[in-house]
């Protein structure tokens, strides 16, 4: 097992740089999520740490080695991708075991490698099926198996659950998390739902156009976003943002800070509370009523033409077009500079 260390990490690709001098430190055991939007750079920086993309400027450090100059093959890492990429002509067993056999590793430890990987991800009786006899979910394991067998310093996952259906994505997962807790091994993860990222990660990593915003624990971006990005990204359904003419006149009392020009608030729809007028920071006309059982999403307008999003027990029992007013819980309200998005303690 190893941490990584990167130092101002670049890539270009010929005048265009897109990965724009990238510093970050992952410790020996950690579980870190890449996240962000689509073309942020975040498989891009993957696949520079893995040896599938050529690194521009700076160094990729594994354990105490610099890899800039070292095949993919010798850096000690192993990598799942988004596509399953197994041999459909080999069964399983075969499949797990290609790696192993193309480095000439002697067959009794490979047989062993490759029973004890199977075992781990339960698929011992999927062994001597071919690829085509497997469900998503099964193919997705046998690819991580095809991984575990290498005994890598790191592992790294490129959006491995993003072919699977709902139900297999969450059981999937589930998986992951425990060989995480049983193997104890590096991870490296990319996904654009921050989902995965906040029930996964140790540590999640926030890309914006090739450049980190955030680096934290889960519950550390969701309390205390740097920026507005990190706020938006960071929270299902996203953090509601409001201007001083989206809020009502004595919001500046209940909020505890004078709302000026370049104030942007940020409530999360799980941290606003039906009132009355007197003690609503906000005010909208009732739009649409999402009732998903556990919890209703309530969509609003606010007298501004501002779109928001109340998380409630139950669905409002009042009739669309109402207008209904909104507190927040103590504590739980977020106030960012509207120019430059950054964090206003």
């Amino acid at each position: 097992m190893a941490g990584l260390t990167l130092r101002d990490v670049r890539k270009r690709y010929g005048e265009v740089e897109v990965i724009h001098g990238v510093d970050l430190d992952i410790d020996d055991g950690e579980f870190v999520v890449f996240v962000g939007p689509s073309g942020c750079g975040k498989s891009t920086l993957l696949r520079m740490i893995a040896g599938l993309e050529e690194i521009s400027g700076g160094s990729v450090c594994i354990g105490d080695n610099e890899v800039n100059e070292i095949a993919a093959s010798k850096r000690g890492v192993s990598m799942v991708f988004q596509t399953y990429a197994l041999y459909p002509h080999m069964t399983v067993y075969k499949n797990m075991a290609f790696g192993l056999k193309q480095a000439k590793t002697d067959p009794a430890e490979i047989d062993k490698r490759v029973r004890a990987a199977a075992e781990i991800l339960q698929i011992t009786d999927y062994l001597d099926r071919s690829p085509r006899n497997l469900s998503g979910g099964q193919r997705q394991r046998v690819a991580i198996g095809r991984a575990i067998v290498r005994d890598p310093e790191v592992f790294l996952f490129d959006e491995p659950l993003s072919n699977l259906d709902a139900a297999l994505r969450v059981q999937t997962r589930l998986e992951i998390a425990r060989l995480h807790e049983r193997l104890g091994t590096t991870m490296i993860y990319v996904t654009h739902d921050q989902v995965e990222a906040m029930t996964l990660a140790d540590k999640i990593v926030v890309l914006r156009d090739g450049l980190i915003e955030q680096v934290g624990s889960p519950i550390d971006l969701y309390d205390r976003p740097d920026n507005a990005f990190v706020a938006q990204f960071i929270g299902s359904p996203k953090m509601n943002f409001f201007g001083p003419n989206d809020l009502l006149p004595h919001a500046s009392n209940l909020l505890g800070r004078e709302i000026t020009r370049d104030l942007q608030v940020g409530l999360r729809p799980e941290h606003l509370t039906v009132c009355d007028a007197e003690n609503a920071v906000v005010e909208g006309s009732l739009e649409l009523i999402e009732n998903l059982g556990e919890y209703s999403l309530v969509h609003l307008l606010t007298p501004s033409n501002i779109e928001f999003i109340a998380k409630t027990e139950k669905p409002p029992a009042v009739p669309k077009g109402s207008t209904m007013h909104f507190g927040f819980k103590d504590g739980l309200s977020h106030f960012f500079n509207a120019d430059t998005g950054k964090r206003i303690d």
